[in-house]
């Protein structure tokens, strides 16, 4: 059954001295990723306008904006509902996310800088420090951690581009941890600071492309836990494509 959310269940405020569309797209994001609003919920454009006081252009925008990274469906004459997590854009987006961070370790190891690593350092504190208690602010501090890798090598155009791709990933991550410990992916973290601090190349690309790959072990019993939100292809399972791992074969 679809769900009408209603504009008070739409909650938060806006910033308006900043552009309203980005705005609003990032709070309904945040709260699609969260399954707040979960597949099959049907959301207003009027009434999301209305909530937040502003004109139906804005809100009209976002909707195309989460559209285009596979978040909402626009269905015309039968309104817009939060899309299903589609099983091959999370495989295209994981590829095309550890193709560009495995460059941009290799970028990093190829000159540590001890700045760089003592910051890497106390967010592996930070996100240890969240790990159990609060999901969602884990998944921030997890962000924060590859955005600051981009970054650091001057690929933040990069990184941008990841953020649009990565949507369905971000809600599988977020299934994914009330069913995994979060400790694992810390400890990977680590590995990819150990690799880039001691400047081996092939440590930090098998430690990030492992990393990475984590959602591939994952996805199948996340799809078995959570079937309403998950859109599957028909009949056996595809095999996912990986490029080869530096140093040897995964375990």
């Amino acid at each position: 059954m679809r769900i009408m959310v209603l504009p008070e269940e739409i909650d938060g405020a806006l910033d308006a001295a900043q552009p309203i569309t980005p705005q609003i797209a990032r709070h309904l994001r945040s709260r699609i990723i969260r399954g707040d609003l979960k597949p099959g919920n049907r959301i207003s454009e009027a009434e999301i306008a209305r909530r937040f006081d502003v004109s139906r252009q804005p809100v009209r925008e976002a909707f195309i904006k989460l559209a285009e990274q596979g978040l909402l469906a626009i269905l015309p004459q039968r309104g817009t509902i939060v899309s299903r997590i589609a099983w091959s854009a999370v495989h295209d987006a994981r590829f095309l996310r550890e193709a560009i961070e495995a460059d941009i370790v290799a970028i990093l190891a190829n000159d540590p800088s001890p700045g760089l690593i003592r910051d890497l350092r106390a967010q592996i504190e930070g996100q240890r420090a969240v790990a159990q208690s609060e999901p969602m602010r884990f998944i921030e501090c997890d962000d924060l951690f590859h955005r600051t890798l981009a970054e650091a090598a001057g690929k933040s155009g990069a990184w941008k581009s990841i953020e649009g791709l990565k949507a369905q990933m971000d809600r599988v991550r977020f299934l994914s941890l009330g069913h995994f410990p979060v400790d694992k992916l810390i400890s990977q973290h680590v590995a990819v600071i150990d690799g880039i601090e001691k400047a081996n190349k092939t440590g930090a690309n098998r430690a990030i492309r492992v990393h990475l790959r984590e959602v591939l072990r994952d996805l199948p019993e996340i799809c078995g836990a959570n079937p309403q939100y998950f859109e599957m292809p028909a009949g056996v399972l595809p095999e996912p494509v990986n490029a080869p791992i530096q140093g040897g074969v995964e375990k």
